[in-house]
């Protein structure tokens, strides 16, 4: 107890924590778009309780890993080395969950730009996907990004309540917006071409930094404003029109 009256006392403890808290909520951007796009290809009535499923996941295994935040700090230690390039068990986990992004948002993307059957329902092939299958493959990703983010709370404090409340504070955000995001994403086509853009420049991120070139976090979430902004102004570029042509059509 004494030592929580200390923690809460000191500003330094207080700056830790709010740093902490936005560096989570901006790591859990990435898994909720994955989340999103994911929840979107099961059937309606299915989709909220996968996308709670998959972020309750993400708390519980986050601060599991909290638990083990010694060991898994040792997952960067060197595990094997080829033509001179040092892999440790963190690096084997992000290539392969970037491999793992990069493979499906490849399939996503080819499976939009597939020519639907006569009579088939743009929205059809949203419910081709299994519950089972949806859990499991949020899990796996679940993995990598909570690995990234408790190495990074790790990295920034050693107190443990703070990253716990951190970690608590970015998964509440993520269970808060997950539906809005993923109605947004879905009511609106093009956005979701953009997001699987997203999920291959995360997946070469992550890739990339497996086989230790380290990119900075600003340049890909600065990159992704910029093309959201871009997207954020045709989106109203077409509404207008639209509108114009509705007011037209009044007119005649």
């Amino acid at each position: 107890m004494d030592y929580l009256l200390q923690l809460a006392a000191s500003p330094g403890a207080w700056i830790a924590l709010a740093t902490l808290v936005v560096m989570e909520i901006v790591l859990g951007i990435d898994n909720l778009i994955f989340i999103s796009i994911l929840t979107n290809k099961l059937p309606v009535q299915y989709q909220t309780k996968a996308r709670r499923i998959g972020i309750g996941m993400a708390l519980i295994l986050r601060l599991g890993l909290l638990s083990l935040a010694a060991y898994i700090v040792r997952l960067t230690a060197p595990v094997f080395e080829v033509f001179g390039q040092v892999f440790s068990w963190k690096d084997m986990i992000l290539i392969a969950g970037g491999l793992f992004l990069l493979w499906k948002a490849t399939t996503e993307i080819h499976h939009s730009l597939e020519p639907k059957a006569e009579g088939e329902s743009a929205s059809a092939p949203g419910v081709s996907l299994g519950f089972a299958a949806a859990i499991g493959q949020i899990l796996l990703l679940d993995m990598v990004f909570s690995i990234d983010s408790i190495i990074t709370a790790v990295g920034m404090t050693e107190h443990l309540p703070i990253m716990i409340i951190a970690v608590v504070a970015s998964v509440v955000v993520m269970l808060v917006a997950a539906d809005p995001l993923a109605k947004f994403i879905n009511d609106n086509p093009t956005i979701v071409m953009l997001a699987l853009g997203f999920l291959i420049m995360i997946g070469m991120t992550l890739i990339a930094e497996g086989f230790g070139a380290h990119v900075p976090k600003g340049y890909v979430y600065t990159a992704m404003a910029f093309s959201a902004t871009i997207e954020g102004l045709n989106m109203m570029s077409r509404k207008a029109k639209r509108k114009k042509m509705a007011v037209q059509g009044q007119v005649d």
